[in-house]
């Protein structure tokens, strides 16, 4: 199969939101990821780009926000100017805008896959699933001989997810391989469309399919965030909203941002109704960790923090907290230092 031609050019033009998100990955061959990482890491901190991006031998994963000519630069680095050469070409890439900055600082990792699947025999860069347009895949997942598999986790299902998809009911994606031997077969299932947030998962579920012999493997191209930014409304087969993995927490159609929120004890994402439910406490507990104590205890104490941080007019996370603390610092230094100079008098 081919790799898919996506181009790295943003889909979404809003200016006036002052942070842009890119979110891109791409299989390729990278066995000099241990000297890509800090030349990465230097050019996205000192133009205050933030987010986490994965680099491994197999290709490179990831999210970033920053300031609109800041992301543009990121682009240019990695697609053509950088160090990695023209190895991204053609990376699944996506843009989107937010009013606040999504992620408090910039993480570079090196790990031995860019999705974790533990599958030697899969190699998306040799064995792919037949890549659906957004616009084809209403018409595909409405036919009867098609069996539609939600690849993501449980937690991501549960905010929305595809008109009659199958839930493998995972909490890892490494599940997914227990979920297939125990729930498809090749020779009953076809034809198997498959799909995720933004298309990478799906790449690697397809080529493990193909290579446990089932014969049609469909993925949509560019995930539900494809989808839900080039789908009207009123066409759509998607319900509810899609989780993504930073503050926004998660979006609906046309990428705006979605009225889910994370619980602070146990990071799981929270509908309308779980925030209205007896176990829900802000900051504290829901309905999905009300057992765990210790995990309500140290939620408890954070939420002290933050809200003695409020109190004082102060920041609790992020640069600003940074900011805040080292102006603190600083202040008991002049203090001190005027207190040694009074002694002296």
């Amino acid at each position: 199969m081919n790799a898919p031609t996506s181009k790295s050019t943003p889909t979404l033009p809003q200016p006036h939101h002052p942070y842009k998100v890119m979110a891109l990955y791409k299989f390729a061959s990278l066995p000099d990821v241990e000297a890509l990482k800090s030349p990465l890491a230097e050019f996205c901190c000192a133009r205050g780009v933030k987010g986490t991006l994965i680099l491994a031998p197999e290709g490179i994963n990831g999210t970033v926000a920053g300031a609109p000519e800041a992301i543009d630069a990121l682009a240019e680095f990695l697609f053509t100017s950088g160090p990695f050469g023209n190895r991204l070409a053609g990376a699944e890439v996506k843009y989107s805008f937010a009013d606040t900055a999504p992620f408090l600082r910039m993480k570079v990792r090196l790990k031995p896959e860019i999705v974790t699947l533990r599958a030697p025999q899969v190699d998306p860069n040799r064995q792919v699933g037949t890549y659906v347009e957004p616009e084809d895949w209403n018409g595909l997942i409405e036919r009867n001989d098609v069996v539609l598999v939600d690849t993501r986790n449980d937690y991501e299902v549960g905010l929305g997810t595809f008109q009659r998809a199958l839930d493998p009911h995972t909490s890892s994606f490494v599940e997914f391989k227990d979920y297939v031997e125990k729930n498809l077969d090749p020779a009953r299932d076809k034809k198997v469309a498959m799909f995720c947030t933004g298309g990478i998962r799906c790449e690697k579920a397809s080529s493990y399919l193909l290579s446990q012999g089932f014969e049609e493997v469909f993925h949509l191209k560019g995930g539900i965030l494809k989808y839900l930014e080039v789908t009207p409304p009123e066409e759509s087969r998607f319900k509810g909203e899609c989780f993504v993995f930073d503050e926004r927490v998660s979006v609906g159609h046309g990428l705006e941002l979605g009225s889910a929120t994370l619980c602070r004890a146990c990071r799981h994402p929270l509908t309308e109704a779980d925030r209205r439910h007896a176990d829900y406490h802000e900051g504290i507990s829901c309905p999905h960790c009300r057992d765990d104590a210790a995990k309500h205890e140290a939620a408890a104490e954070r939420q002290r923090q933050m809200d003695l941080a409020r109190q004082r007019g102060l920041a609790h996370m992020g640069d600003a907290a940074a900011t805040d603390a080292q102006q603190r610092r600083q202040r008991k230094k002049q203090l001190a230092d005027q207190s040694r100079q009074a002694n002296k008098d």
